[in-house]
């Protein structure tokens, strides 16, 4: 099921941007495009190309929700502090190569002036 939707979204995607690359542009900023007559002119066929352009968006924002479901339905919860499947921390009292290490103590500083007290 997956695979088919997916491939339903490959296949609206393509078409939402040729349609809106057959589209006319309105002018833009720079002057570029939006010169001569295309194959395509008047306002009857910038009316369906919108219609067109508006119905491809919203199937493809459609399909990408459904696929986002349909993945996070299928997926396990997982979690750093579980991971392995392991659901208590390993025995103390397992064998290991390594040798075991005493912690460093660093050797204490004095800790400032000497201040006599007073009794």
């Amino acid at each position: 099921m997956t695979t088919v939707l997916l491939l339903i979204h490959l296949m609206i995607a393509a078409a939402l941007v040729g349609v809106v690359l057959v589209q006319r542009s309105e002018g833009g900023a720079l002057g570029i495009g939006g010169g001569g007559g295309g194959f395509m002119s008047g306002r009857g066929a910038a009316n369906l190309l919108t219609r067109v352009t508006a119905f491809l968006a919203a199937a493809f924002f459609g399909t990408s929700i459904l696929l986002a479901v349909m993945a996070t339905r299928h997926a396990e919860p997982t979690s750093i502090l579980n991971e392995g499947g392991q659901t208590e921390a390993p025995a103390e009292s397992a064998p290991s190569s390594l040798p075991k290490l005493s912690p460093i103590v660093p050797p204490s500083a004095p800790a400032g002036p000497q201040v006599p007290q007073s009794q």
